[in-house]
């Protein structure tokens, strides 16, 4: 067993001291520098302001493959999160940085007006510019950082930790390649899990198989993404999969502007509870103590910002920037100059077969070093992005699929994806409309395999037009 699990557990855990606060308020001025007008730094005064200027923009779209277990889960729901946008700018020096989007997945995508805008600009006054897109605002950053020899974290802020913690992340999977992923990532030094609790599979035996490989201080961590809908039904739930030591926050169990109900399941449990920052209202949520902490995520003035807030409330968070191996690098630059970044961060760059880094990120015992190296402090591997260039779609892909649910009873439910449909969440929203029966034990969820039948045809055609169940 990992030699410093309680420092894990203290990083998540941790209180505030007054000088805290003090560090907290220098931090937030730096990271605000550019944004307040601030006097340029002493790094910055070592590129002329021709150098800085932005030469050259290219965007190259690559199709990266899952790994094996995240594949089965990822292409029932989510076939799509396997394209980004690979983004490079080149400054007027001769430096390069690249930045990524997940382009069917993100707080902002780059788009032609967006690198017209940026093209011939100074990169450091540009950066800080949320609506220029994830791809693009990173790969200014990295450019910047490479141009002042400086790691991107001494562009945001004051660094704080040397190491961040980070989350293994999967989309909800049976109980036993649930059991499987938090086996591998412990193996690999992960000390946090984090998936989805939904009623179409078994929460109590998914939990009760993946506690059973691994240690009590390994964490679980269940977003329901509103799917227990009130507290009446999800408090007996929480209580009941709270048994197991290693589940230590609950995301989103019900609708999250639902203040008494959340209210009532954070007295209910001992877990903790996040919910994305933001709705409700900040000052609401922590007037009314709706939760423990937050889901931090956005562009980087939009992280900085709300970071700072969740600081100064003294509550935790974790910072949700989802992309390959590139996005996980530019978060734990956030995670070295947030203080509050306790929880760990979730990237989802495990759920692909290569990370786009010439060397992967290393965790040990729960945490990830920050990078010291200029930018990003990670190169891009520039033979896998050749290997997974593709074309870029017109349109999300969108392949026909459908997803079958079993309940013991006997009953199945069928739906539906693909063509014209435009639901992402196509079982998701069936669930949050209820037209899904509530958690039950013992209920299997799996992608039916197209076999050319006139049977899947029909079960096709029919749920593409509404879920439904038979054997009722």
């Amino acid at each position: 067993m990992p030699t410093n699990q309680t420092s894990f557990e203290m990083r998540r855990n941790q209180g505030w001291t007054r000088r805290d606060w003090l560090r907290a308020g220098a931090v937030g001025l730096t990271a605000c520098g550019p944004m307040i007008g601030l006097a340029p730094s002493a790094a910055a005064a070592k590129q002329s302001t021709a150098d800085m200027k932005v030469a050259d923009i290219k965007r190259t779209t690559v199709r990266v493959p899952y790994r094996e277990i995240p594949r089965r889960a990822m292409d029932r729901e989510l076939p799509h999160w396997r394209y980004s946008e690979i983004v490079e700018v080149k400054l007027q020096s001769g430096h390069v940085g690249h930045g990524e989007t997940l382009l069917y997945y993100t707080w902002g995508a780059t788009g032609d007006d967006d690198v017209a805008r940026a093209k011939g600009q100074n990169a450091a006054e540009m950066m800080w510019d949320d609506s220029l897109g994830a791809g693009l605002q990173m790969a200014l950053f990295d450019a910047v950082g490479r141009a002042l020899d400086v790691p991107i974290h001494a562009l945001l802020g004051h660094q704080v930790y040397d190491k961040t913690p980070l989350s293994w992340w999967n989309i909800d999977t049976p109980p036993e390649d649930m059991a499987a992923e938090c086996a591998e990532a412990y193996r690999q030094g992960y000390m946090s899990y984090k998936t989805k609790g939904r009623p179409w599979f078994d929460v109590w035996e998914q939990v009760k198989q993946a506690a059973a490989v691994v240690p009590e201080s390994f964490k679980i961590d269940m977003d329901f993404n509103d799917t227990l809908r009130d507290a009446d039904r999800a408090i007996p739930i929480l209580k009941d999969l709270e048994q197991y030591p290693q589940v230590d926050i609950y995301e989103t169990p019900i609708p999250q502007g639902d203040i008494k109900g959340n209210q009532r399941i954070r007295e209910a449990t001992r877990v903790n509870i996040a919910m994305h920052y933001g709705s409700p209202k900040p000052i609401v949520a922590l007037k009314e103590e709706v939760c423990d902490g937050f889901v931090i995520g956005g562009g980087a003035s939009r992280v900085m910002r709300n970071g700072h807030v969740a600081a100064m409330a003294d509550k935790p968070f974790w910072l949700q920037l989802v992309g390959t191996g590139l996005t996980a690098a530019f978060s734990l630059h956030f995670g070295a100059v947030l203080s509050h970044a306790r929880w760990p961060a979730v990237n989802c760059h495990q759920l692909y077969k290569h990370q786009l880094l010439t060397k992967p990120i290393k965790v040990s015992e729960g945490f990830a070093e920050i990078p010291t190296g200029p930018g990003l402090g990670y190169e891009l591997d520039q033979a896998a992005i050749e290997k997974y260039r593709i074309e870029k779609p017109k349109l999300r892909p969108n392949p026909p699929r459908v997803v079958e649910s079993v309940w013991p009873d006997g009953r199945k439910m069928y739906f539906a994806a693909g063509g014209d449909k435009k639901d992402v969440n196509f079982v998701l929203n069936a669930g949050n409309r209820e037209q899904i029966p509530f958690y039950v034990r013992g209920v299997k969820t799996k992608q039916l395999p197209n076999d050319g039948s006139d049977r899947w045809r029909e079960i096709y055609k029919k749920a593409s037009e509404k879920p439904f169940i038979v054997g009722e």
